[in-house]
């Protein structure tokens, strides 16, 4: 009996710690406890990375504005041992230099930004300095005719700037233009191909480069843009499909004909980006970025940006855990494996529910129908499961190959879904067809599918994500839930439900 007592003593202490812990930091940092209260800062971190030939290194990166396009600016900081960091620069010329005179190896260099979306437009007010002369003869002699010709017909259907940039990239992107095919087997890509006719035109044009924001993404890179200057402003133009304006989540990173990285002393060099979007309140914003309190320096807001997104989604494992736990102890639902079912819920995430499912079938059916193949070679187990993990990733490549050519792009994500898992429940489904019956294979595969649903749409809900990122110590509450249901030995839902005849006697 006391230990029993000790027991739940220790529960309500970890539950308690686990809130007392999350009310602390909402009161010392801010942070709210529901989302939607506060404005969205996107941290942006990119990463330059290349080898050095042995001596002096200089590495130069563009930067976006204090104001870009919908987008404010707050704070950016680098993050490189052993390297002289400054930015130069303003406006539209603002770059990250980083020095440092003997360096051996491969390097990394980070460069991180707080920006927090605004209402202003950042149009760039630099007036246009070029010249089309140093565009008339830069083509060979059937690429000039081609040029002509395409930018005769642009002219003859459009009536100013904009419509005449319209024009150009129905013609460029015309599959049936041999013309446009001449051109577009040159060595330029799309954006700076449509520069080049514009300036031809007498307009003036400017290639650009703007990274697309999207929560917790890693390993991204820039997409190239063109601006042209009409009726005194900068105008964007994406060059492959003609839409005028800034998009919502396009951040313009770089603009200008100068290299968006510039390396001296170093070779293969690379930059990519990795993004997560935070929710802070506004008032508290800058006595957030510059705390010093203890939550700020033990946050998981502290780590890089890349591993930031990982742990986005680590820290929802635990709620998928609970709802596995309740759904087996409490409710007393069958399910193939004991945890399976939280990892395909986490592969629901990735891939969407509805194209998940089906993917985790077909999968799951084909991987059956192989498993009885292989039950009749009398192979020994161990031979038995590396086989089956080889076949599901031949079937994985499979499905997602056929899916993209028939114009499912949706069947590449089913790549996400964890393949030793795969083929660990083919194993165990195989074998129980074999013992109980196809009946408990649909009972035990269906409670798992069940229990799967139910993790994602908890685990995708704005509040889940958001409290169990900003509030990891809430996961103590959910730890001591876990322990509490693990020592429930009364009736499960189903069996009451299952003996509930006997209420009659």
């Amino acid at each position: 009996m006391n230990q029993k007592w000790t027991f739940h003593t220790i529960l309500i202490l970890m539950a308690l710690i686990g809130m007392g812990t999350a009310v602390m930091r909402h009161l010392s940092a801010g942070t709210p406890f529901l989302p939607g209260q506060a404005k969205s800062v996107w941290l942006v971190e990119a990463r330059v990375d290349f080898d050095t030939t042995g001596g002096p290194v200089s590495a130069s990166l563009s930067l976006p504005d204090d104001h870009p396009p919908g987008f404010e600016l707050f704070e950016e900081q680098a993050a490189s041992p052993g390297y002289g960091f400054t930015v130069l620069g303003e406006g539209d010329n603002r770059r990250a230099e980083w020095t440092k005179r003997e360096a051996e190896g491969e390097q990394s260099l980070y460069y991180s930004a707080q920006l927090v979306e605004s209402d202003s437009d950042g149009a760039s007010a630099a007036e246009p300095v070029f010249s089309s002369r140093e565009y008339n003869n830069y083509w060979e002699d059937a690429q000039e005719l081609a040029a002509k010709e395409v930018l005769g017909l642009a002219r003859g259907k459009s009536s100013s700037p904009l419509s005449l940039t319209r024009e150009l990239i129905k013609l460029l992107n015309s599959p049936s233009s041999q013309n446009a095919a001449l051109l577009r087997s040159d060595t330029l890509g799309q954006a700076e191909l449509l520069i080049h006719f514009l300036n031809r035109a007498d307009i003036p044009a400017r290639y650009v480069m703007g990274l697309y924001l999207e929560d917790a993404r890693r390993r991204q890179i820039l997409t190239p843009m063109v601006e042209i200057y009409t009726e005194q402003e900068w105008l964007l133009v994406n060059p492959k499909t003609g839409d005028v304006g800034v998009p919502p989540n396009l951040l313009l990173w770089h603009r200008g004909g100068v290299s968006v990285l510039d390396v001296s002393g170093g070779k293969n060099s690379r930059v990519h980006f990795s993004m997560i979007r935070q929710t802070v309140p506004a008032a508290q914003l800058a006595q957030i970025t510059k705390s010093d309190s203890i939550f700020s320096r033990l946050g998981v807001q502290r780590l890089p940006i890349e591993e930031q997104s990982m742990f986005k989604l680590l820290l929802l494992l635990p709620l998928g855990a609970a709802v596995v736990v309740f759904m087996r102890v409490i409710i007393g639902l069958k399910t193939s494996g004991t945890f399976m079912p939280v990892l395909i819920a986490l592969a629901f995430l990735q891939t969407s529910l509805v194209e998940g499912l089906i993917s985790f079938v077909l999968v799951v059916a084909a991987g059956l129908a192989l498993r009885g193949y292989l039950s009749r070679l009398n192979l020994l187990l161990v031979a038995r499961i590396a086989a089956l993990i080889v076949l599901v990733i031949f079937m994985i490549s499979a499905f997602s190959i056929i899916g993209y050519q028939l114009g499912y792009s949706a069947g590449m994500t089913i790549t996400f879904f964890p393949m030793i898992i795969i083929a660990w429940t083919i194993e165990r489904m195989s074998i129980l067809w074999e013992e109980d019956g196809p009946s408990e294979v649909v009972s035990q595969g269906g409670g798992s599918l069940l229990v799967a649903v139910i993790a994602y749409l908890l685990m995708q809900m704005p509040l889940f994500v958001h409290l169990t990122f900003n509030f990891p110590e809430l996961n103590l509450v959910l730890l001591a839930s876990i322990l509490a249901m693990g020592q429930y030995t009364g009736y499960k839902l189903s069996e009451l439900w299952r003996f509930r005849a006997m209420d009659d006697l």
